[in-house]
């Protein structure tokens, strides 16, 4: 269990890139705070999950995405059973157009 100051951390961090005024901005932040690496892994999963959402059969996306079939597994888990926030995020942005 996380400690209260953990969560204060997370918290704010959370908080933090709430407060982020525009996309640009966001960048920056993301820039400055992971690694390309990181960013690149967080880019990857939401485009699979994007993907599954979408009905893309796992070896499609293991080819569009260059992920791997954990990764494609561990995003659909988190789809299938995580916390709803993921999949709602990406029906918005499908409902936006984008």
């Amino acid at each position: 269990m996380a400690s209260i100051s953990e969560r204060r951390q997370s918290d704010d961090l959370y908080e933090s890139i709430l407060a982020l005024k525009d996309l640009e901005s966001c960048k920056r932040f993301f820039n400055d705070l992971c690694s390309p690496t990181e960013r690149r892994a967080m880019e990857q999963r939401f485009e699979v999950a994007r993907l599954l959402q979408a009905g893309t059969s796992y070896m499609d996306i293991l080819e569009k995405t260059g992920a791997s079939s954990a990764t494609v597994s561990r995003v659909n888990r988190a789809l299938q059973y995580g916390e709803g926030e993921l999949q709602a995020v990406i029906r918005s942005r499908t409902e936006e157009g984008q």
